[in-house]
């Protein structure tokens, strides 16, 4: 109760300075507010609505028949017919076209006479990855065609239709593909590290411009009491924040919480507790708040986007990448959040995870407290 008294003042004077200083409370409501709608619909990767175009040379009930599979299937969307690979060529350039079908004037006889028939798929490759989910949409709806082309054969011969080979796909976790699901959990991560890191920095580095940071020499007040003062109201305020992403995220995005929620309170105060320590060592190298500012975004926006397994996967990254994600808390925190929230496992799981991000916290809180006792002494 002493040291909660001693507190106490601190803790008040923070949240009356957080209340008065727009740009910390730009931070604080703004910003996390603006990255969960740009999450929830300009950071899609969904592939959906694929505008296609058709060359049809043979203009047949053959090829019409196989053109329409492609719009039945629900991934494309047939937007006009072309007269030549050209003209294809210019409206995928053009960005008017994202698929092209280029159907050969022998097609229905060539199927007719029992062998393959070639049909030529142009793709705008300039976004790979939505490219290869489009050639894989491509080879499915083929694919499901050729298996009624052989079932019907088949039947004409009076043979049994049958498949050889079949199967049953699960979906586990998203079973719907939304990649709002995936990215939510990182944008937690992304919206702790505005607000503890930058915040944190910020407020300390306000002593510094006032200079009111050397009264604590003369004062009954201790380094380490201001700095739990100054910490608990940005702890408090990234714990509300990240339950009201949460809440948003279910109501906007249907994303459930599918573990325990006592392992998610545990793995976001850790993370945020490790957000604050590098708070601290910012605000021990910068003199000023706009030194600080673009201090605390280099140290948490870009690894908290980059390295962290956010927006770009850990495995695809050279070696030397892999090895600097190591020391971004927000690659642990984001292995919790996605096995708590889309799994729902338990602390087996993730434990390592967990034990890391403790680690990192001791090492750089240690650090940071150091330094702030220099820069104070």
């Amino acid at each position: 109760m002493t040291l909660f008294r001693r507190l106490l003042p601190i803790m008040k004077k923070e949240l009356l300075q957080i209340r008065r200083d727009r740009r910390v409370l730009l931070i604080l409501t703004f910003i996390p507010a603006v990255m969960l709608l740009l999450n929830g619909y300009a950071l899609n990767f969904d592939v959906k609505d694929i505008r296609m175009g058709v060359i049809d040379n043979e203009k047949s009930a053959g090829s019409r028949e196989f053109i329409n599979s492609f719009v039945t299937s629900g991934y494309f969307s047939y937007v006009e017919s072309l007269p030549s690979s050209e003209a294809a060529t210019q409206r995928i350039d053009d960005a008017k076209l994202r698929v092209a079908i280029v159907v050969p004037s022998d097609f229905s006889n060539t199927l007719l006479s029992n062998r393959g028939a070639d049909v030529q798929v142009l793709v705008d490759g300039m976004d790979a990855n939505a490219a290869s989910t489009v050639v894989g949409y491509v080879q499915a709806v083929a694919l499901q065609y050729s298996q009624k082309i052989m079932l019907s054969s088949l039947a004409k011969m009076g043979r049994g239709s049958y498949i050889p080979l079949q199967y049953d796909a699960r979906i586990w976790y998203n079973p719907e593909l939304k990649s709002a699901k995936f990215l939510v959990p990182g944008l937690i991560a992304f919206i702790l590290a505005i607000t503890a890191v930058i915040a944190t920095s910020l407020s300390i580095v306000r002593e510094k411009e006032r200079n009111t940071i050397e009264q604590i020499d003369v004062s009954p007040i201790r380094p380490y009491e201001l700095i739990i003062g100054k910490m608990i109201p940005y702890t408090i305020i990234s714990l509300v924040a990240s339950a009201l992403v949460l809440l948003a995220a279910n109501v906007m995005f249907d994303v459930v919480v599918k573990g325990n929620y006592f392992y998610l309170f545990v793995a976001t105060l850790l993370y945020i507790i490790s957000a604050l320590a590098i708070g601290l060592l910012v605000s021990t190298v910068a003199d000023s708040q706009q030194v600080a500012f673009q201090l605390a975004s280099l140290a948490s926006m870009l690894p908290t986007m980059i390295l962290s397994g956010f927006m770009f996967p850990i495995r695809s990254m050279p070696w030397w990448l892999r090895m600097l994600t190591n020391i971004t808390p927000a690659k642990y925190y984001l292995i919790i959040l996605r096995s708590i929230i889309l799994k729902g496992v338990g602390f087996e799981a993730f434990w390592d995870q967990t034990l890391y991000l403790i680690l990192f916290i001791v090492v750089v809180l240690t650090i940071s407290i150091r330094r702030f006792k220099k820069t104070i002494g």
